[in-house]
């Protein structure tokens, strides 16, 4: 479904990724992971158009997506969940969830029903505004909105950042079955235990560079790979 062929990005003079390659299969949950600043955010920041590669390209359903602006990726119904959240505080949950139908108006109600299906306690929420709920629900909220955009590939972007382990579990849950209901998914996580556990397969990255691919039950157990590149220690 989704192929990153030769993937060169710049932050100026600064190369932030080298060369990657990598391919999603339709259906699949795919982990990318490495340490802070090994450009896990840049990729999926090309991959959504916000930046532009230098080289290489991007093929999503076998059309070409690099050089389209974030609004065209989007038409594509490929969706970025950012790092952060980045919700919108002063509108209502609902008022957020709408925004992320505005390019497909006219089922949201449908998508609607699917997020509070998955999310039940955003339909509680509806009325407060984002800034009000709990960090767990605001990034509930950013994932609901973007499944509102109807996805068929969903870019999440460090989701449990920053939660407390029984809302990761909720939240680590929701994104298995968002994956039953048809959506591909790639994910960065920093909770490389839960990401291997999730993913069928994943990618590690170091210093915009891929240093390894494979099954992640194969990953997550190669004690070099763990330490070197997870920061994990052998159990």
């Amino acid at each position: 479904m989704l192929q990153v062929k030769g993937i060169h990005t710049y932050y100026g003079s600064i190369a932030a990724l080298k060369g990657i390659t990598l391919a999603i299969g339709e259906g699949e949950i795919v982990a990318l992971l490495g340490r802070n600043g090994a450009g896990k955010t840049t990729l999926l920041n090309t991959i959504s158009g916000f930046l532009e590669p230098e080289q290489g390209e991007i093929l999503f359903e076998n059309q070409r997506i690099n050089g389209l602006p974030p609004h065209q990726v989007a038409e594509k119904r490929i969706a970025h969940v950012p790092e952060g959240r980045r919700i919108f505080f002063e509108l209502t949950v609902q008022a957020n969830l709408e925004i992320g139908a505005y390019q497909s108006w006219g089922d949201r109600k449908r998508r609607m029903e699917k997020v509070m299906e998955i999310f039940p306690i955003l339909r509680d929420r509806l009325k407060q505004l984002g800034g009000t709920l709990s960090g767990g629900e605001q990034q509930m909220l950013a994932v609901g909105r973007g499944l509102m955009a109807d996805p068929k590939c969903l870019l999440l972007d460090e989701p449990s950042l920053g939660l407390a382990p029984l809302i990761i579990e909720t939240l680590f849950k929701a994104i298995d079955t968002i994956n039953r209901n048809g959506v591909t998914i790639l994910l960065i996580e920093q909770n490389a235990i839960l990401a291997l556990e999730l993913a069928k397969r994943a990618y590690i990255i170091q210093n915009g560079i891929l240093v390894s691919e494979g099954l992640a039950s194969d990953l997550g157990n190669t004690d070099l790979i763990r330490k070197a590149y997870l920061g994990l220690k052998k159990n």
